[in-house]
C-alpha cells in the first residue's frame, strides 16, 4: 500500500523542464520591474517626472470656474469604498486638489461620503484646504456630509443631495458599484458639468455615457499622481510603465522564437513568462 501511494506522489510532482523556465521568467521580470520603480522613485525626488496630461484632469480646474461664475456648488464623491482602498486614497488625493481650489475661488464645496472611516478623512482634508488658503471662517461642518453605510442608501442620499443643492460641477473619483449610473444620470439630469474616474471596468461605461470626462481604470492612480505632484507617487508609475514596456517586449519576443524555432520549448517558455 505504501509503495503505491509513493508511485502517486512521485508521478505528481511538477516537471521541472515545463514549470522552471516560466518562474525564472517571472522572476527576473520581478526583479527587473523593482530596479525600475525604485530608481524612478529616487529620480522623481530630485526632478519633476514627465506624465501624460488627460483631458479629465485640466477639464477639473473648468468645472470649478464654471461652478464659481455660477454661483452654485462643487459635488465630489470619493467613491464608497473603504479607507484603506486604492481607489479611495486616489479620491483623496483629487479632493485635496479640488478643495483647495475650492478654497481659492470662494467656491462652495459639498463632499458626500458613506464610509464612516472616510468621513473625518475627508472633513480634515476640506478644513486643512480651507485653513492653508486663509480662510478657515469660510470652512462649514455642512461642507461634508456623512449620507448613510448602505449602498443604495448613500446613492439615494447623494441623488437628493444633487436635486436640491443643483451642483454646477459634479467630481467623482474612488470605488463605485451599481450605483455609478445612478448618481452620474442624476448629476447629469441637473446639469451639472462631470469628472468621472474609476478602476473598475464594469462602471466604466456607465461614467463614460453620462459623464462630460471620464478617468479609464488606471488613469485613475496617474492622475492622482499628476494632480498631487507627490514624488512617491510619480516614481511609482513611471517605474511600472517601464516594467509594462519591458514585460511586451518580453512576450513579443518570446512568440518570434516561438514561431522560429517551435522545437524550442524552454527558450520561448522563459521569454513569455
Amino acid at each position: 500500500m505504501s509503495s503505491v501511494l509513493i508511485d502517486i506522489l512521485v508521478s505528481q510532482r511538477p516537471r521541472a523542464w515545463g514549470l522552471w523556465p516560466g518562474r525564472i521568467g517571472s522572476l527576473v521580470l520581478l526583479f527587473v520591474l523593482g530596479f525600475f520603480v525604485i530608481l524612478y522613485l529616487r529620480l522623481a525626488r530630485k526632478r519633476k517626472i514627465f506624465i501624460r496630461k488627460l483631458p479629465g484632469l485640466d477639464a477639473v480646474d473648468e468645472a470649478i470656474g464654471r461652478a464659481t461664475e455660477m454661483g452654485q456648488p462643487v459635488t465630489f464623491v470619493p467613491g464608497i469604498g473603504a479607507i484603506g482602498s486604492l481607489d479611495t486614497m486616489c479620491g483623496l488625493v483629487f479632493l485635496s486638489e479640488v478643495a483647495k481650489r475650492c478654497a481659492e475661488l470662494d467656491t462652495r464645496l459639498i463632499v458626500l461620503n458613506r464610509n464612516v472611516l472616510v468621513q473625518p478623512a475627508t472633513a480634515g482634508i476640506v478644513r486643512d484646504a480651507f485653513r492653508a488658503a486663509g480662510k478657515t471662517e469660510k470652512f462649514s461642518e455642512d461642507m461634508v456630509r456623512y449620507i448613510a453605510p448602505d449602498q443604495f442608501a448613500f446613492a439615494a442620499g447623494a441623488l437628493g443631495t444633487f436635486k436640491r443643492e443643483k451642483p454646477a460641477a459634479n467630481l467623482m473619483f474612488g470605488a463605485f458599484w451599481a450605483e455609478s449610473l445612478e448618481l452620474a444620470e442624476v448629476g447629469n439630469d441637473v446639469g451639472a458639468i462631470q469628472i468621472a474616474g474609476s478602476s473598475s471596468m464594469a462602471q466604466v461605461p456607465f461614467f463614460v455615457a453620462a459623464c462630460d470626462y471620464c478617468l479609464i481604470g488606471e488613469e485613475l492612480y496617474a492622475g492622482a499622481a499628476y494632480i498631487g505632484r507627490d514624488p512617491i507617487l510619480t516614481g511609482s508609475i513611471a517605474g511600472q510603465d517601464w516594467g509594462k514596456v519591458l514585460a511586451a517586449v518580453l512576450i513579443a519576443l518570446g512568440v518570434i522564437t516561438a514561431w522560429l524555432l517551435p522545437g524550442n520549448k524552454w527558450l520561448s517558455n522563459l521569454l513569455l513568462i
